[in-house]
């Protein structure tokens, strides 16, 4: 009798062509599936049996928008646990790193995510800078001939993310659309992911036209149907799990065009939550059907990024698969997990945390600031007494994007009389050992009331981002930061109340999953204990210096409206 490797024994497997669940031996050899016997004749003889009564065999999950240094872990770390979530496969942009140390942080991930127990592919980062060096400061610059020679290495599925969509649709000469010119001509069927916000009508068409297909962004219901209508691939993260985008979706049967995708997830939520698999649970529980929901976290991403080789668990296909209660389906929670026929999960034993690489000495030593003065971080008026109008930077629980807003405040001494004034001050400081330049800024709504936090985990430049209401908690906050070499931290009376080092380029730790998740936790607590009212206040402060996304951010540059793109001044004119 023939023999092979496994046999998941009397389950039920769910067929992606069908979108059906059916009872079958399911055969495997080697790294892929070899036979799925839906009349279980027991023809094969296997060395290895489980029994799969009881279970839903499910591919694997497969994620194709993220950014691992989002969840402040290494690859290594973040595989462990997205293989606990039943996810096998990720497609990684790097953007984050590059925008610290350029092409080598690009090939340090690339070759730390070589001991992952899953699959973790990269995107071409597209857009660093975010926007430009006029508007921000990084510590990387990746142009043209970088694109080019990164479209060519092994484990380079798509390109990134392209961020300054404001300059694209005016046709400006940018590095990233002289890479689009080079694609049309060398590789017209290369992926492509957008992030545009807002654009619809011609602005959107005009996106469209330059090979720009996939989107991640936060949209309202009339800006998701012009992506469908044009033919654009919508990748739905948990904040585009509304009810109306659920509906439209099912009503016009629209699975064959979307997938479900997490951008970035912070160590926190991925401990408390999952992964890719408490998007799609939060969807079914939504009302979005189940069978699609697994299709369209599986099927329709592989087949967005051209990896077919494990699109379905079908003869010939990756043995990529998880084993979930068939009672509890929904919960997308595995006992068991699969990658290339091998288990890399079972949810009874103990997951050891194995980080065996380590990244050059200098990504250790990458916060080139010697000092910070109480002077630096208050910025000066150009008049010794009276009233102005300044711009803030007001937050919104609900959303990471920004409103700008006007006050009246007060000037003694050349001084900006704050205090009392309900704004957070605000200061960006160049931590690259470029520049030295020092942005300053006030933030109002649902932020800080009282103490001070600190981060240079920053997006996307990365710079030191000091916030608070308190002068000398700002800068005990800072002062932590830079001892640390890098880090996210509060801090309320003089003393750091939550932490999280993150010594690798300011932005990654190399601790245990479990251990930065908790750390996490408690700086996430300990903002909203300082009166951060928001659905996700780490995100929410670390994004405040994001020049891509609307309305009114600050960097190391100043204030950067986003919508015109340029520094506009603090004070009103």
């Amino acid at each position: 009798m023939e023999k092979v490797d496994l046999l998941v024994a009397d389950t039920e497997i769910f067929n992606s062509y069908l979108k059906q669940f059916v009872r079958a031996d399911v055969y495997i050899k080697g790294s892929k599936i070899y036979y799925v016997d839906m009349e279980q004749k027991h023809e094969l003889e296997a060395r290895c049996v489980l029994d799969g009564n009881g279970y839903r065999m499910l591919p694997g999950f497969i994620d194709i928008h993220m950014h691992i240094e989002s969840s402040m872990m290494t690859p290594v770390s973040f595989g462990n646990r997205a293989a606990e979530c039943g996810v096998t496969t990720l497609v990684s942009e790097p953007h984050e790193i590059a925008n610290v140390m350029g092409m080598e942080g690009i090939h340090e991930m690339i070759n730390g995510a070589k001991d992952s127990p899953v699959d973790i592919y990269y995107g071409i980062p597209s857009s660093v800078p975010s926007t430009n060096e006029s508007l921000e400061t990084t510590g990387g610059v990746i142009g043209l001939d970088q694109m080019k020679q990164l479209m060519q290495e092994d484990g380079v599925v798509c390109v990134g993310e392209v961020m300054n969509y404001r300059q694209i649709i005016k046709g400006d000469e940018l590095e990233i659309t002289k890479f689009l010119d080079y694609l049309e001509e060398e590789d017209p069927q290369a992926v492509i992911e957008g992030h545009c916000p807002s654009l619809v009508g011609l602005d959107l068409a005009k996106f469209l036209y330059q090979g720009i297909n996939g989107d991640h962004t936060e949209h309202n219901l009339q800006e998701i149907k012009e992506r469908f209508e044009n033919g654009m691939f919508v990748e739905l993260q948990e904040k585009m799990l509304r009810p109306e985008i659920i509906d439209y979706i099912k009503e016009h049967n629209l699975y064959e065009h979307c997938c479900f995708v997490t951008d970035d997830t912070m160590a926190d939520k991925l401990k408390e939550q999952g992964q890719l698999n408490y998007v799609v649970r939060r969807a079914v529980a939504m009302g979005f059907p189940l069978n699609e929901a697994v299709y369209c976290a599986s099927f329709t991403p592989a087949r967005r990024m051209n990896l077919r080789d494990r699109e379905a668990l079908a003869p010939g296909r990756k043995a990529d698969f998880q084993l979930v209660r068939a009672k509890d389906c929904a919960s997308f929670e595995p006992e068991y997990v699969f990658k290339d026929g091998r288990q890399i999960y079972h949810s009874g034993d103990a997951v050891e945390h194995t980080e065996t690489y380590r990244f050059p000495g200098h990504f250790y030593r990458s916060i080139h600031i010697d000092d910070i003065s109480p002077e630096q971080l208050e910025p000066r008026c150009n008049i010794e007494n009276g009233e102005v109008k300044i711009r803030v930077i007001e937050v919104h629980d609900g959303r990471t994007q920004t409103q700008e807003r006007t006050v009246s405040m007060q000037v003694k001494d050349g001084r900006f009389q704050w205090k009392d004034s309900g704004c957070m001050l605000a200061a960006v400081l160049e931590r690259h050992g470029k520049n030295g330049n020092i942005g300053y800024g006030f933030v109002s709504g649902d932020c800080l009331m009282r103490g001070a936090a600190a981060t240079t985990y920053f997006h996307d430049h990365h710079n030191l981002l000091v916030i608070g209401a308190d002068p000398e908690d700002m800068l005990t906050a800072a002062r932590w930061v830079l001892k640390q070499n890098g880090g996210i931290c509060t801090a309320e009376g003089g003393q750091i109340k939550a932490e999280l080092p993150l010594p690798v380029c300011g932005i990654l730790s190399e601790l245990p999953a479990d251990e930065i998740g908790v750390k996490l936790s408690r700086v996430r607590e300990s903002l909203e204990e300082l009166g951060y009212r928001h659905y996700n206040p780490i995100m929410s402060l670390c994004t405040l210096g994001l020049p891509v996304s609307p309305a009114l951010k600050l960097t190391d540059r100043g204030l950067i409206d986003v919508v015109k793109g340029q520094v506009v001044p603090l004070v009103v004119r």
